[in-house]
C-alpha cells in the first residue's frame, strides 16, 4: 500500500462521528463480591447519509465504548437523505421496538427522541418527525430506526423502477 493510499484511508475515518447512545453497567455476583462490566451502545455515521450501530462488552467502560464503535462501522448502511430530510414516511420494526419516521419541511429540525435522536442526527437527517411506539429499550429503539432507514428508497431508485422520470414520481 503507497503512503497516498494510507492518507486517503485516514481522512475517510476522521470523517466518521461517534455518539455514545447508552451505556449500561451490570453486576455479576460471585463469591469474592460483585463483579461489574459494562455494555456500551454506539452509533457511528458521516453525517451524509451513512450511519451503523454497534454493542461493545468490557470490564471497562472507555473499552466498552471502543468495541462499541468497531462493530458499528463493520454495520453501516446509506440511507437515501433527500434535502435535508427522508423521501417518504416508513415504519421500522425490531422485537418490541417500532417507530415511524415522516419527512418534515425544511426548518422542522429533527422531532425524535432520545435514541432516535442520535441515529437520525449522525445519519446527517435535518428535518424529520419520529415517533418510537413500542419499547423504549434503546437497543431495540436503535434496531428499529435503522430497520425503518434501510427500508427507504430514494426517489432515483423508484423512478428507475418504474420507468418514470423523477418530476412524474414527485407529482404523480
Amino acid at each position: 500500500m503507497s503512503n497516498s493510499n494510507v492518507q486517503k484511508v485516514r481522512t475517510v475515518e476522521s470523517e466518521i462521528k461517534e455518539k455514545l447512545v447508552s451505556l449500561n453497567r451490570v453486576a455479576k455476583v460471585t463469591k469474592g463480591g460483585r463483579t461489574f462490566s459494562f455494555a456500551a451502545i454506539v452509533v457511528v455515521g458521516d453525517g451524509n447519509g451513512s450511519v451503523g450501530q454497534g454493542l461493545g462488552k468490557a470490564r471497562d467502560v472507555t473499552e466498552a465504548i471502543t468495541k462499541a464503535a468497531s462493530d458499528a462501522k463493520k454495520n453501516m448502511i446509506k440511507v437515501p437523505v433527500f434535502k435535508g430530510t427522508i423521501p417518504h414516511e416508513q415504519k421500522g420494526k425490531f422485537g418490541a421496538g417500532r417507530v415511524l419516521i415522516r419527512p418534515a419541511a425544511a426548518g422542522t429540525g429533527v422531532i425524535a427522541g432520545g435514541s432516535m435522536r442520535a441515529v437520525l442526527e449522525i445519519a446527517g437527517v435535518h428535518n424529520v418527525l419520529a415517533k418510537s411506539m413500542g419499547s423504549s429499550n434503546p437497543h431495540n429503539v436503535v434496531k428499529a430506526t435503522l430497520d425503518a432507514l434501510s427500508k427507504l428508497r430514494s426517489p432515483i431508485d423508484i423512478s428507475k423502477q418504474r420507468s418514470l422520470t423523477l418530476e412524474k414520481v414527485f407529482n404523480g
